[in-house]
């Protein structure tokens, strides 16, 4: 025989009615009762063999212990379910940074997938399985494109530092055309834009034009027409100014209309008309002696309607031109050019500590803008190297 039962058949009973009668759990009554648990949970099931029904549970819910077990068992796992999904959605905040594209969550479910299981993954994030496993079984070819772009992206990155920071997207394309890179304008766009590639913007310019009422006009022999055959049929100028300590730098140009070439320049600490006859000076001895002939082309300021500068252009066979007061686009190509240069340099934003510092940098740019920087009017040529296309008759000696 067994050992005999601690508990009589009357407490059995009682105990039995008790949890039928209570809408509380098995346990709790159980505790009260000083007994375990699974003691009491196997008198209840016991009884309900009995009666050949199941036990309820007052209060009218109509459940059994075991449907009550069951329900609450049930629950428990919606409650992990539930816990689960909380700790997946806040580590997709902070994974996707508000990027909640489909690419990403697809990433955030490869990264996850032994913490949390694909299939609830692709449930919380509301997205397909075999779209998922699609992607993912795509995951090489993508690895290889990335890595490809990645050495696309350090070329433009070096194109860009090697122009000094100013190149925007279409000139780096031409210049990895010309390298044997075969890639559109679009997709160089985004990589630099990916990657905070940006080329220099143009920004707005002081006038230095101060025009002399008493001097003579020139006649308008350009007509905002800046084009030209061949070199050294028309040029243009203008002068403009760059910060340097406390004071100002002036520099003075001279511009082929046909190549965009910057044949002559003069810097110096004032604009008197002398900055003007010096560039000019400089664009002449640039094209080996005199150039009969040549127009050039200026705004109305007191330096271009000056004797001294009639002379000078006298002296070389230079037929001067002039636009109308207060138009820009009368010397529009001249302007260009400036606001290209200051744009380079940052200029507006710039201030050289020394005259010698603004001379050096001027000097550098202007030599990568004559024969390195590519110019869109000229099927983005450097001006030197579009000179070079040109037929040989046409040429007046060009020095290199």
């Amino acid at each position: 025989m067994g050992r005999p039962s601690k508990y009589t058949e009357e407490f059995r009973r009682d105990a039995v009615d008790l949890v039928r009668s209570s809408q509380r759990p098995i346990n709790q009554v159980a505790r009260e009762l000083g007994m375990s648990h699974e003691t009491l949970r196997n008198w209840v099931r016991a009884a309900e063999r009995r009666t050949g029904a199941s036990a309820t549970v007052s209060g009218g819910d109509g459940l059994s212990v075991a449907d009550k077990d069951a329900e609450i068992a049930r629950l428990r796992r919606e409650v992990a379910e539930l816990r689960q999904e909380k700790e997946i959605l806040r580590k997709a905040a902070a994974y996707f940074e508000g990027d909640g594209s489909v690419t990403s969550r697809f990433r955030f479910i490869s990264a996850h997938r032994a913490a949390f299981g694909v299939k609830r993954l692709c449930r919380v994030l509301a997205v397909s399985r075999s779209g998922f496993y699609r992607w993912a079984a795509s995951e090489p070819a993508r690895q290889a494109r990335a890595a490809v772009e990645d050495v696309l992206a350090e070329q433009i990155t070096r194109i860009h530092a090697d122009s000094g920071g100013t190149y925007g997207s279409p000139r780096v394309t031409v210049e990895l055309h010309d390298h044997g890179v075969r890639v559109n304008r679009k997709r160089v766009e985004r990589i630099m834009r990916q990657r905070d590639v940006v080329g220099r913007h143009l920004r707005r310019r002081k006038r230095t034009t101060i025009p002399d009422p008493a001097a003579p006009p020139a006649p308008d022999l350009i007509g905002r027409d800046f084009a030209a055959t061949a070199p050294d049929q028309r040029w243009c100028g203008d002068i403009t100014y760059l910060r340097v300590g406390a004071g100002w730098l002036y520099l003075a140009t001279v511009i082929d209309i046909a190549t965009r070439r910057l044949v002559g320049w003069s810097i110096n600490t004032h604009m008197r008309t002398a900055l003007v006859i010096d560039a000019l000076d400089a664009a002449v001895a640039t094209r080996s002696g005199r150039v009969d002939g040549v127009i050039f082309h200026s705004d109305r300021g007191a330096q271009y309607g000056s004797d001294a500068f009639a002379s000078a252009c006298r002296r070389h066979g230079i037929r001067r031109s002039m636009g109308r007061i207060g138009s820009s686009y009368d010397n529009a190509l001249a302007e260009a050019f400036f606001a290209t240069l200051k744009r380079e340099l940052d200029v507006d934003r710039r201030r050289w500590a020394s005259e010698a510092d603004a001379r050096r940098d001027v000097f550098r740019w202007i030599a990568f803008y004559n024969h390195r920087r590519r110019h869109s009017a000229l099927g983005y040529l450097s001006p030197a190297n579009y000179e070079q296309t040109l037929a040989p008759t046409t040429l007046h000696q060009i020095a290199a």
